[in-house]
């Protein structure tokens, strides 16, 4: 008698470690080879990938609440304005009365604003986008008013910027850190571009930074590994059965949105205090949305939502970091890709998407052999054009909670 049982994870086999080692090798080879024939050595450098880390940090934070609010069927658009709130009361609290104090009232200021997106979508049962949206003018107001009578009064501050604070900190792993540096700069190839890649990882790295990237896997064990997260994931799955079997929806709603705004939150109090050391008026530049586009990117898992994190990082730094040069670089690594791309096509036999694909290709070839760079408009949207190009290309494989942003009333269970 044939099984007509469902295969474990949706008939989707999962990757073993050697294979994801094997993957992160030919895309680092890759790398090494744009490098090598566009001359942009600083593309895998010690610098890029340290600052790449950098501003992937608060993106992945802000990601990371994106994730636990929608396991539990809530949508939060409102992120971008919890990590405003992050980054105020960071600021307010870390000048004040040092960093670390900074960095909890930083998470308190998220959660607060995730707390108030529970109340009007669990409790009084409001559009989820409507609320978000209303959250992040919100956010905008309450804080340029705060500044006008706590930053614009004190010694360094005005209405728009607070006094600087003081830096968390950093700590580099010597000898490791040199060596890696050393390699790195004989620009050899992939040996030079591993060196850069490591160096990055063990060179000024932030406490808080550490703290970040352990969220992600703690967040996985607690979602996956766990009795409170299976009763909190069946509550995005089908809040109605979970309901149906003892489990309280709202508590879980309600935990898990403020901590998806605790977290938010403390994205934001990374942004004041370890990237920049100061609060600036519009410090957040939108990354709330691109960490929800990551979240949508890694399909709703921490490890894929790193990894969005860590692209969206990347291309954010390739504009700091050489610049015009460096994003030039990356026309002739989207190009080859796409040629790549072109062969898999073929291969599944699917002659229009690789046509079209290979017309993209060719259109980035001849764009990358009659320029030597890209005008600066285009450098400052390049993380938002990848944004854009990496949701519209993983759109057919994504598979949101099932309650995602669906109305629900208590009692609907019983």
């Amino acid at each position: 008698m044939t099984s007509t049982a469902p295969k474990k994870g949706g008939g989707r086999r999962k990757l073993s470690l050697p294979v994801i080692m094997l993957i992160i090798a030919a895309g680092l080879l890759l790398f090494s080879l744009v490098r090598v024939i566009s001359g942009a050595n600083d593309l895998t450098s010690v610098g890029q990938v340290a600052g790449a880390l950098q501003l992937a940090v608060p993106i992945g934070l802000a990601g990371l609440g994106g994730l636990w609010a929608e396991r539990a069927g809530v949508v939060n658009i409102g992120l971008e304005g919890m990590m405003i709130l992050g980054t105020w009361f960071g600021a307010w609290a870390g000048y004040q009365w040092g960093p670390w104090t900074g960095v909890l009232l930083g998470i308190v200021g998220g959660a607060l604003g995730g707390l108030l997106h529970a109340v009007i979508t669990v409790t009084f049962n409001v559009n989820h986008i409507v609320s978000g949206v209303a959250i992040n003018i919100l956010a905008v107001g309450v804080t340029r008013y705060l500044s006008n009578f706590t930053f614009a009064e004190a010694d360094g501050g005005s209405s728009k910027q607070s006094p600087r604070i003081d830096q968390i900190t950093e700590f580099t792993i010597p000898g490791l850190s040199d060596w890696m540096i050393d390699l790195q700069a004989k620009h050899w190839f992939f040996i030079s571009d591993l060196a850069g890649v490591i160096g990055g990882l063990v060179t000024n790295l932030s406490l808080l930074t550490i703290v970040a990237i352990l969220l992600i896997p703690g967040t996985w064990w607690i979602l996956w590994r766990t009795a409170f997260g299976l009763r909190l994931r069946s509550c995005g799955e089908n809040p109605v059965a979970a309901e149906s079997l003892g489990v309280n929806v709202y508590k879980y709603k309600y935990i898990a949105v403020t901590v998806s705004g605790g977290l938010a939150g403390l994205g934001g109090a990374f942004l004041a205090i370890v990237a920049t050391g100061i609060y600036q008026e519009g410090q957040t530049g939108g990354r709330g949305y691109i960490g929800l586009a990551a979240m949508i990117f890694g399909n709703w898992m921490p490890g894929g939502m790193a990894l969005g994190a860590g692209l969206f990082g990347f291309t954010d730094g390739l504009k700091l970091r050489g610049g015009a040069e460096n994003v030039h670089a990356m026309l002739l690594l989207l190009a080859i890709l796409l040629l790549l791309l072109v062969g898999w096509q073929l291969y599944k036999r699917k002659h229009l998407q690789a046509a079209i694909a290979a017309v993209v290709s060719a259109g980035l070839f001849v764009w990358y052999a009659m320029t030597d760079a890209l005008p600066s408009q285009f450098v400052d949207a390049a993380p938002y054009v990848t944004t854009l190009l990496v949701l519209a290309l993983s759109a057919q494989r994504l598979r949101p909670p099932k309650a995602d942003g669906l109305p629900y009333r208590k009692g609907e269970g019983k």
